[in-house]
């Protein structure tokens, strides 16, 4: 089962998998209708096994404006959180299932480019950590899945983003902490130990970090 705003891609990639496949659009900006639909989704399937969450809007907002910070909120918080009501529900009716919810290296921390992103991705984790309690004395596993930079649009003309790996990469190891069911997965791998830092780092050291780091990348890009 594919669901997402947009389905043309997702048709596309029906077509590629070559098995039978079910295509729903689901806007999750709009969380009544989107649950309803993805209830819908699961019952033409015939049921499902694994559910995956990928919620995720990014929209650089330096102006401070209002209205990209509360579309992402609406999308990655308010939306992910209806998903994720789906889905326990439906395991929970079921028996038993996996719920993989992909968050972000960026949770982790605050950002001045886009602070609704950064927080919203800490939402998803702290709420997949939650539901992981929750659901415990369950058959119902519940895993993170923390990207940090994939080689897609959404970073372009970031120029300091690094340790930046393909999208096939990137799909083989969220694959592979999916089969396992590991609780977190940080991908690629290597994060963990940034992941583990940053979480220790003192603010004043983070912020002087990120000033040599990000902002300095894009003062050598606007000097151009």
């Amino acid at each position: 089962g594919l669901a997402a705003r947009r389905t043309a891609l997702l048709k596309e990639l029906g077509r590629e998998i070559g098995s039978k496949t079910y295509v729903k659009n689901i806007d999750i900006s709009d969380p009544v209708p989107a649950q309803k639909l993805l209830r819908e989704l699961l019952d033409e399937m015939g049921g499902a096994d694994l559910i995956v969450i990928n919620s995720g809007i990014s929209v650089t907002n330096r102006d401070f404006r209002a209205e990209p910070e509360l579309e992402t909120i609406a999308v990655n918080v308010s939306g992910f959180a209806a998903m994720m009501n789906v889905a326990v529900n439906y395991f929970l009716e079921k028996g038993n299932g996996h719920i993989t919810g992909i968050s972000s290296i960026a949770g982790i921390r605050g950002a001045a480019p886009s602070p609704a992103y950064n927080a919203s991705k800490a939402f998803v984790s702290n709420y997949m950590e939650g539901m992981r309690q929750k659901l415990s004395k369950t058959s119902i596993s519940v895993s993170d899945i923390r990207p940090g930079f994939i080689d897609t649009p959404l970073i372009e003309g970031h120029e300091w983003a690094f340790w930046t790996v393909t999208a096939d990469v990137a799909a083989a190891q969220i694959y592979g902490a999916i089969r396992k069911k590991k609780k977190i997965a940080y991908v690629p791998r290597r994060w963990y130990f940034i992941a583990q830092l940053l979480k220790i780092l003192p603010e004043f050291l983070y912020h002087w970090g990120y000033n040599r780091i990000v902002r300095g990348q894009e003062g050598g890009k606007d000097g151009k």
